[in-house]
């Protein structure tokens, strides 16, 4: 009679958890990005006519 194996993944519980805790590690650092968008947003407030008059196409440009 032949001896038989048994094999395992090895697919438990702490896997599945240190997955997790590396999906929440990603992180974005937007804080340069929310000042552009802040400077832009003062720019129009003040010359919001002006800096749609530069991008306005003359003359088939």
């Amino acid at each position: 009679m032949g001896g038989s194996q048994v094999y395992s993944t090895g697919g438990g519980k702490d896997e599945d958890s240190s997955v997790e805790a590396q999906a929440g590690q990603v992180q974005i650092n937007t804080e340069g990005v929310d000042d552009l968008l802040d400077e832009i947003d003062g720019l129009l407030e003040n010359n919001a006519e002006e800096f749609v008059r530069s991008y306005v196409q003359k003359g088939g440009q």
